[in-house]
């Protein structure tokens, strides 16, 4: 399976969540996840929102990501890389203080100074393009349970098995459509994977911000 670009795996990805239950919110990962989000919210009915972590980068290897860190300061480490690439107590203090002061510029960026809504009623849906190793993830769906929400779905269009495995150990439900035997990256699944830009995000939040699915008759 091939997804044309984003919105054509975000609408695939809408249609296997038509079963969430009422009410629903999306949180999207950005920058490439707001893309998948927004579709999956117009199927859904439902606000589109975003949450935003940041890898940790390996010391002397930034694209290796020994864990992540949320907006609100949750810290996932890796267990079968932390402390074996050098990665010591101040290096990672350190990291995710460089980290956290770019979620919070973006997180300007893109929300300003408003702050979550009361999702204690909520199924939240928390949505990315792709999951490698699944640590941004984890970290955001750690965060988003210290919110409160009823329940939490990842929700993605492709990922490896072992990224899949380790959803579901922080996720009430996984929804992925597309699990690989072979998996390199997650582009390798889109025909077209052209980045994302800030102005694109902005204007999906702006756009789908807010809406509600009617209840079924």
């Amino acid at each position: 399976m091939l997804f044309r670009d984003r919105r054509d795996a975000g609408r695939r990805l809408g249609a296997a969540l038509q079963h969430v239950q009422l009410p629903a919110y999306v949180l999207a990962i950005p920058r490439g996840g707001v893309v998948v989000g927004a579709e999956v919210a117009d199927l859904l009915g439902a606000p589109l929102d975003v949450i935003i972590p940041r890898k940790l980068r390996a010391p002397e290897n930034p694209e290796l990501a020994v864990g992540a860190v949320a907006h609100d300061g949750t810290v996932y480490l890796d267990p079968g890389l932390e402390g074996s690439l050098g990665a010591d107590s101040t290096y990672l203090r350190e990291e995710v203080q460089r980290q956290q002061e770019e979620i919070s510029r973006r997180m300007m960026v893109y929300r300003g100074t408003q702050v979550y809504p009361d999702l204690t009623e909520h199924t939240v849906s928390v949505v990315d393009d792709g999951i490698a190793t699944g640590s941004t993830m984890i970290a955001a769906l750690r965060a988003v349970r210290r919110m409160g929400c009823r329940a939490i779905v990842a929700a993605v269009p492709v990922a490896p098995a072992d990224g899949v495995q380790r959803l579901r150990a922080e996720a009430d439900e996984v929804v992925c459509l597309l699990v690989p035997m072979a998996f390199y990256a997650v582009g390798q699944f889109y025909e077209d994977f052209a980045q994302t830009t800030d102005e694109e995000v902005i204007a999906l939040l702006r756009r789908r911000g807010k809406g509600s699915r009617p209840e079924p008759a």
